[in-house]
């Protein structure tokens, strides 16, 4: 079983950062596909980011290539995920999901076992 935490969520201006992180307390952390999830109201929850176990394998959604930067301490048990020049059509609520490891990370929702609370990140324009 592995819980999930995210938090560093909050308000900021358009063109500013925020740093989300992700607690996984339980075993197996180190070999779990983790990724970055949101939802705004009224739309489905979208893949944002993900990573494999080794930290060397990432994927991104198009919406924020180039502006986000996932990464993962294997020995803190905490994935990350770095926002740069955010937009207003980032605000979201944000779900940090794992998985056991696969081949490939998967970008549907479904593909993930566990998930955090959520945290919100508002950018105002």
């Amino acid at each position: 079983q592995v819980q999930l935490v995210e938090s560093g969520g909050g308000l900021v201006q358009a063109g500013g950062s925020l740093r989300l992180s992700c607690a996984a307390s339980g075993h197996a952390f180190n070999y779990y596909v983790m990724g970055w999830f949101r939802q705004a109201p009224g739309k489905e929850r979208e893949f944002v980011a993900g990573i494999k176990w080794t930290g060397r394998n990432t994927n991104y959604a198009d919406s924020v290539k180039g502006r986000f930067t996932i990464s993962r301490d294997n020995a803190k048990n905490t994935m990350y995920l770095q926002m740069n020049s955010l937009k207003s059509e980032d605000t979201a609520v944000y779900y940090c999901a794992g998985r056991p490891a696969v081949a490939n990370i998967p970008a549907a929702h479904s593909e993930y076992v566990y998930w955090g609370q959520g945290t919100q990140v508002t950018v105002s324009s």
